[in-house]
């Protein structure tokens, strides 16, 4: 496994980041570990994680993944570059959310001792926190970094304009700056390469981007009609989030065109979905997620594939109405 440097740091991570939201939910805790045990003997050393999942938990399941994560990695926690993040709503009183000092102080003590650890190597803002000013924010992560509770910090989910903003207000107020950005990606959403991408290349940032394959639907598995039980069209309060992302004829019909050439291709759909997403110089790590142990594999063998610039091409002008965002369609 290719290792690589984290943006601008000095940090090295695995070309390819595991993410963990379906564990505790769609995944219990036996299905977790052997998705973990078969990342692990692939090479893949970098683990991303939430306070708040299970993807499409309840409060009272909040940190379940967490936990699992750190009960896996008792023994071997220098072995692995381990990050989560905070901001979603993780208790019934109003000051549990948010980017808050006090939620973000909270939120990092009780993630630590979820994960049976005293320090994550990246800890990010989930989403973009519209009550709290930026320097309030920035100063609770920079308060963070500087009790060696986190080595770096990031963010996900936010526009090209408050991640400039908050570079920005870190700079100027000589605190801990961002050092990654953790945005949706893939051949069904290109929107962040008018913006983020740019500026993430311009200012050195990591950029660990989530959903490469769609939610799965670049897989092929998905087919019209009513969305499969047990999966995260499904399963709890992210059923929506993806239903609306995703499943629409649209993006149906965009995954039949690309099913075709990745089968006059001769290779997997998972394998290409990943391989396009690596073949942008600006992405660091994709996040790859499971639900069974066997899913992985389609995944790490991109990273030995290699995409013909002609097939590059045609996924890009397939997939080019989706770089464009829904206000200029």
């Amino acid at each position: 496994m290719e290792h690589v440097r984290f943006g601008r740091t000095g940090l090295k991570v695995s070309r390819l980041c595991l993410g963990t939201m379906t564990f505790g939910l769609q995944c219990d805790e036996a299905t977790s570990f052997a998705i973990l045990d078969s990342a692990a003997a692939a090479g893949i050393t970098f683990i991303d994680t939430a306070d708040v999942y299970p993807l499409g938990g309840t409060l009272d399941s909040v940190g379940r993944t967490e936990e699992i994560v750190g009960k896996w990695l008792r023994g071997r926690r220098e072995r692995f570059v381990l990050a989560t993040k905070c901001s979603g709503k993780s208790g019934p009183a109003p000051w549990q959310q948010g980017t808050s000092r006090k939620h973000v102080l909270a939120s990092i003590d009780a993630s630590l001792k979820r994960l049976g650890t005293d320090y994550v190597d990246l800890y990010q803002v989930h989403h973009f926190d519209t009550a709290v000013a930026v320097d309030e924010t920035v100063e609770a992560f920079d308060a963070v970094v500087k009790a060696g509770k986190a080595r770096y910090v990031g963010v996900s989910n936010y526009h090209a304009y408050r991640v400039a903003r908050a570079l920005g207000r870190a700079e100027a107020k000589r605190l801990s700056g961002l050092v990654s950005v953790q945005p949706r990606y893939n051949l069904l959403f290109r929107e962040i390469e008018r913006e983020l991408l740019p500026l993430c290349a311009e200012e050195g940032l990591a950029v660990i981007p989530y959903n490469p394959l769609a939610g799965g639907m670049l897989t092929g598995k998905h087919q019209r009609g009513a969305p499969p039980e047990g999966t995260r069209f499904t399963l709890g309060t992210a059923a929506k989030n993806y239903t609306e992302r995703y499943w629409k004829e649209r993006e149906f019909a965009a995954v039949d065109a690309f099913i075709g050439l990745a089968k006059g291709a001769g290779v997997a759909p998972a394998t290409l979905a990943m391989a396009w997403v690596l073949a942008n110089p600006v992405i660091t790590a994709p996040i790859v997620g499971a639900s069974r142990a066997e899913q992985l594999a389609a995944s790490v063998a991109a990273l030995e594939y290699r995409l013909d610039p002609a097939l590059k091409a045609k996924l890009d002008e397939m997939s080019h109405e989706f770089r464009m965002g829904d206000a200029a369609r």
